[in-house]
């Protein structure tokens, strides 16, 4: 058993853990293996140890990554934020964008994937940390506003919401910064209730057990199973 299968193993033994300790039933997490910086050869052997859903933060990392006909069932999504003049090079070749962070952003992603005849899920990112540094949605008349705007894009379909918990203070600011999230989940669920906002993506290596006890549907997690990142000098 490679190192990847086991990092794997002990990941969804770790989410299993979690969803009980939290109350919630087995399965009720999806782990997202995130291999930014990882070769593909890496992204394969997690592919062969059963891992279908991918993150990757960075377009051209993407592009230069994945083949365009990859193993069946791998589905690749854009974590981090995108950039509009990287949409048309971007959309033929994922299966999700988890990071949209504006109105603006929506209205050229809808009608670039409607170039293509593509109906692309997408995730909401809000930045409940409110840190300057972090992309994301920074006020819930924004993100409604957007929501209301989205409802008239076919090509987008909007599965739900995404942040980054704080980097600094502690468990008890994560915590918070993701019941936040859980609470802007409710509310979306309240005014739109015809719309599906199911997918709660938050938590990474760090701090997805705090994530998953305050509800997150989704951990994305990278350093646990592919193992510390080479940024290079």
């Amino acid at each position: 058993m490679n190192m990847i299968t086991e990092n794997l193993e002990m990941v969804r033994n770790s989410v299993r853990s979690a969803e009980r300790e939290a109350g919630r039933p087995d399965g009720s997490v999806t782990l997202m293996a995130v291999s930014k910086l990882h070769p593909y050869d890496a992204v394969l052997e997690a592919y062969a140890a059963g891992q279908r859903l991918f993150g990757e933060n960075h377009v051209q990392e993407i592009l230069e990554k994945f083949p365009p006909v990859r193993p069946e069932g791998m589905d690749v999504h854009l974590i981090g934020h995108l950039q509009s003049n990287k949409i048309k090079k971007i959309i033929p070749y994922v299966d999700g964008i988890d990071s949209v962070d504006s109105l603006p952003l929506l209205e050229k992603l809808n009608e670039a994937c409607g170039e293509i005849g593509k109906v692309m899920p997408v995730l909401l990112e809000y930045n409940t940390s409110g840190e300057a540094a972090k992309s994301g949605f920074c006020s819930d008349a924004d993100l409604f506003s957007a929501i209301e705007a989205s409802r008239g894009f076919p090509n987008l379909t909007i599965q739900g919401l995404m942040t980054v918990g704080p980097l600094e203070g502690g468990p008890e600011k994560t915590r918070e910064a993701f019941r936040q999230l859980r609470r802007l989940q409710e509310e979306c669920r309240k005014r739109y209730p015809q719309m599906d906002f199911s997918v709660l993506s938050m938590g990474m290596s760090g701090d997805f057990p705090i994530a998953i006890d305050e509800g997150s549907t989704l951990v994305r997690i990278g350093t646990m199973i592919f193992g510390q990142r080479n940024y290079g000098t």
